[in-house]
Formats: C-alpha cells, sequence, structure tokens
C-alpha cells in the first residue's frame, strides 16, 4: 500500500506527535508498505529519505507551548504537488485542526483521509470558532483515530462524528539498551525530569519547588533536568545552597534519554494540564524508571488510575515532595511499580499498534469485509 504521512509540526523540534509520526512511518516501512511523510522542516535539516518538506516553519503559541507550522500559497503549492506525485492509497494527516500541513492537505486532496486526533483540552475556544470553517475540509475524512478516550471526547465535542481510540506508540525494546552512567547517579538517589524547560504546563516549576525538602531530607540525591530551553533561568530559581542537586541536561539524543531513565530510581512528571496522553511516562516505564506522576486525566488513563505509578495533585509541592521521598525509601515499592510498568507497556509496542492502524487504513481503503 503507497501510504502519505503528514505532521502538521516541524519535524526538527521534539515533541509527541513529530515522534509518533516518525516512528509509525518506520513500522509501515518495516511491514512493507511504501511511506512518504510530508512535514515542515528548517532549511538545512537532513530528514530521512522518506520525508518530503511542506516548507519552513514558524513558531506560533498552540495549547500552552510554541508551535513550529508551516502555511501560506508556497506551502499550499508543495502539498498539492506532494499530494500529485504520491498517488496514495490512503492519506493519514495528523492534528487536522492545526494551520498547517495536515489542513491544507484535506483541503487540496480528495483522499482516503484518515484523520489522528491528538490534543485535548477540557474546552478549545478556538476550535469551537474555526469548526464551522474547517468543516469543509473534515468532512472529507474516512476514518478518524484518538489516541486517547480524552482526546477522542475533545473530537467529540467540538466536531462531531466518532473516532477509535488507538494510543500512541513505542519500540519498548530500544528501552533496553540503556547504561547507567556514573555521572548522573547520586549517592542519595536519582530522580529525572524529561521536557521544555520553558513550558510552565510541564511543571518543571513545581519538580524545583521540591528540591530544598527533597535534599534536606535526601541529602545526596541527584535531580536530572532534561530539555531545550533557558536552564540558567531555571538554575537561578533554586537557592543556591541547592543547585548543585540539579543538573540541566539540555537537549538530549535518544541514547541519552533510554540511559537518563534506566539510570533513575524515579522518573518525576509534574505537569499541570493540556496532555492528551502520556508517552514519555510510557517510555520512563519501558525503561525500568517507576513513575511519579500529575493526577491529570490523560496521566489517570497511561497508568491505569494508580496501579502502574503514583498519582499526585496538580501543583502541589508537599505532596509531590512527600510521594518522591516515600518511594525512595521503599525499594520493594519501586520495584513492584518497576514490573508491573515493564509488562504493562507491552501493550503499547508498534508491533501490536501497526496491526490496528492498517486495519483502518483496510477499512477506507476496500471497504468492510464481508
Amino acid at each position: 500500500m503507497r501510504i502519505g504521512l503528514v505532521c502538521p509540526y516541524s519535524l526538527g523540534t521534539p515533541g509527541g506527535v513529530q515522534n509518533h509520526v516518525r516512528d509509525l512511518a518506520e513500522a509501515l516501512l518495516a511491514r512493507g508498505h511504501d511511506v512518504s511523510v510530508l512535514a515542515p522542516l528548517e532549511e538545512g535539516a537532513t530528514p530521512p529519505p522518506y520525508v518530503v518538506s511542506a516548507g519552513h516553519p514558524v513558531g506560533v503559541p498552540y495549547n500552552g507551548s510554541i508551535a513550529r507550522l508551516t502555511f501560506g500559497p508556497r506551502t499550499a503549492a508543495r502539498v498539492r504537488s506532494w499530494l500529485a506525485d504520491g498517488a496514495f492509497d490512503v492519506v493519514h494527516v495528523h492534528e487536522p485542526t492545526t494551520p498547517s500541513a495536515s489542513i491544507i492537505a484535506l483541503w487540496s486532496g480528495e483522499g482516503p483521509f484518515v484523520a489522528t486526533f491528538h490534543t485535548w483540552q477540557v474546552r478549545s475556544r478556538a476550535m469551537s470558532a474555526a469548526a464551522g470553517l474547517l468543516r469543509p475540509a473534515l468532512e472529507k475524512i474516512d476514518a478518524r483515530i484518538a489516541v486517547s478516550e480524552n482526546a477522542r471526547s475533545m473530537m467529540v465535542q467540538h466536531i462531531g462524528g466518532e473516532a477509535v481510540v488507538i494510543p500512541n506508540g513505542l519500540y519498548v525494546d530500544s528501552f533496553a539498551s540503556g547504561r547507567i552512567r556514573p555521572e548522573w547517579q547520586g549517592e542519595g538517589g536519582t530522580i529525572s525530569f524529561l521536557g521544555r524547560l520553558d513550558e510552565p504546563r510541564k511543571g518543571l516549576g513545581v519538580l524545583l519547588a521540591a528540591v530544598p525538602q527533597l535534599v534536606s531530607r535526601r541529602p545526596g540525591l541527584r535531580v536530572l533536568v532534561a530539555g531545550a530551553g533557558h536552564s540558567e533561568d531555571a538554575r537561578r530559581s533554586l537557592p543556591a545552597e541547592y543547585r548543585d542537586a540539579v543538573s540541566f541536561l539540555g537537549p538530549i539524543d535518544d541514547q541519552a534519554k533510554v540511559d537518563m531513565l534506566t539510570g533513575s530510581d524515579l522518573y518525576v512528571a509534574p505537569h499541570l494540564g493540556g496532555e492528551s496522553f502520556g508517552i514519555v511516562l510510557l517510555e520512563a516505564m519501558a525503561s525500568g524508571a517507576p513513575v511519579v506522576a500529575s493526577d491529570l486525566a490523560a496521566f489517570r488513563q497511561v497508568l491505569d488510575n494508580g496501579r502502574l505509578g503514583e498519582l499526585v495533585e496538580p501543583g502541589n509541592v508537599p505532596a509531590l515532595s512527600d510521594r518522591i521521598l516515600t518511594l525512595l525509601a521503599d525499594p520493594s515499592g519501586r520495584d513492584k511499580l518497576r514490573q508491573a510498568g515493564l509488562t504493562a507497556v507491552r501493550r503499547y509496542d508498534w508491533s501490536e499498534l501497526i496491526d490496528e492502524i492498517t486495519a483502518v487504513y483496510d477499512l477506507v481503503t476496500r471497504g468492510p469485509a464481508g
């Protein structure tokens, strides 16, 4: 099958949607499909051979972060050319309500179209206001996928229709390659955080506010913080006597991420909201790192209401500190979470999910069997 995938966000910027599209493309290629990915790309980028540039991205505030999108007449021309040259059996667009390449593909093409909805918010005025304008394009979608029940409910609320839930995936076995880096270990234990430093909703400020209590009660604790952003601003938010306990690693590659998670006694996700899934929780679980996360609806689903990880009230610094300290002092409790996570994460491996996605492709290209 010849499959076109459209990502609205720059592939040069780390993010859940970008990683999902990249991994999906590679899973489809491994199954023998012919795949082309259209996405915004920075000038000078060296993408995989299956990626085609939709144009140079620009930063736009979106859902509490800065999304790097591409739009305009030049992008529209590139999208039309890609659709014409591709002669795809199915075009799979991601985040079709985002003002970027995905919605342009819907406006420009004839399908068949599959769309995946990733975003979740309690309410979105922008999406409600744009629904009428987008409706002619969205009506071209032949089948809809949502990465979570939350993403599905948002789609139903603002757009209507129905969707099958197929979660984000990961290559579980790739997280077994981690090695413990001695320079990242602390005598009092090691905890880690991964996320963009300058996005308040990722909750780094909550974790840093907990550091004084954590280090006072657990001397020698090492806190690893990975992700893009202004680390000096974050460092200055800490009292001077606690700054050495926190290591800001900056943006890290996939192998360093696996190493960090593998060497962590706990992975901490103190997010404040705006999450539709929680792929980073799965990555931690696949690496054997027990998880402490904010009690958000998306995280609650991934962690099976606390069976696979500890949940704390978002933004509650004392509660977060207490839960981290309790688990650091309880090796058997951490091991119980570790084993449960390693078992449960298998459900999200691409070897399981790819059949569910290609079944949707078969439905829109050939119709239901029988």
